[in-house]
């Protein structure tokens, strides 16, 4: 994991990530509407915002957060200039390829494949990843809404990150089975998994027999999980999350509610922030 780095998941694809030097990045800010967002955190602010793609439910509150932080907001160009027109203080448009520096940062825009447009309909570009250099020089991946694409072996060889944030809900993104793949293709041992148990679309999806999973990395390096499917084709989870509780709850890393339906992950609780302890 990213020396000296605090990751928090505010729910769906939101992420706050504190950087060595103090820097609070968010990602995708979507709170006050987020039914998975601690009502804590509604009013949350940050340094540097990066914005994936135009969705409500990943631009819902981004001005908001850059105006409370006098933040500066990187996202797609054309997205870029929308935010601005909406009151975000002080906003970088760029493209896929392109680097820039900020608050002692580097941010690298990187291809994602899905859909954007922002919530009044406008044209919201192309959906993008990022991955973020902090101060210490360990990178991170985020790489937005997306399934997996054989590019993702080129961001790993060039960038050689530490840590990847993958979408694993499914319908709108990658599920488990290309996540697992992607975690392959880009050589990370640390991953967390975004884009899920918002809603029901993104928590009661069936996956067929023999696919493959990836498991969520939260807080040690873990290998990725192959986990065969029932007789009858139907996952059953709750022997894997009980064995995420047994393994992580015990770490005092992770807080589990078993009686909350959880997706094929086994991850943290739904509605409450997880936050990785500081390494």
């Amino acid at each position: 994991m990213p020396e000296n780095t605090t990751i928090t998941w505010l729910g769906h694809a939101t992420w706050r990530i504190l950087t060595p030097g103090g820097v609070t990045v968010m990602v995708d800010p979507w709170l006050a509407s987020n039914p998975r967002c601690p009502e804590a955190e509604h009013e949350a602010s940050a340094d540097v915002v990066l914005v994936t793609h135009g969705h409500g439910d990943h631009v819902g509150d981004a001005v908001a957060v850059a105006r409370r932080g006098n933040a500066t907001t990187i996202a797609q160009y054309e997205l870029a200039g929308w935010l601005g027109e909406q009151g975000a203080p002080d906003v970088i448009g760029m493209n896929a390829g392109g680097t820039v520096a900020v608050r002692g940062l580097k941010v690298t825009m990187t291809h994602a494949f899905h859909s954007s447009s922002t919530p009044d309909g406008a044209y919201g570009g192309d959906p993008v990843g990022y991955v973020l250099e902090l101060e210490s020089g360990q990178r991170i991946y985020i790489a937005g809404d997306t399934g997996v694409f054989g590019d993702m072996a080129l961001i790993g060889e060039l960038y050689a990150p530490v840590l990847a944030i993958l979408p694993i809900g499914d319908l709108y993104t990658m599920g488990p089975f290309q996540a697992a793949h992607a975690v392959r293709l880009l050589g990370v041992r640390h991953v967390l998994g975004s884009h899920w148990g918002t809603f029901d679309a993104l928590t009661k999806i069936k996956y067929r027999r023999n696919a493959a999973i990836a498991c969520k990395m939260v807080t040690e390096a873990v290998d990725i999980l192959h986990e065969m499917m029932g007789a009858n084709g139907i996952y059953d989870s709750a022997p894997l999350q009980r064995r995420f509780r047994d393994a992580h709850a015990a770490a005092g890393h992770i807080n589990f509610n078993m009686d909350t339906q959880l997706p094929l992950w086994g991850q943290v609780a739904l509605g409450g922030a997880y936050t990785s302890p500081t390494f």
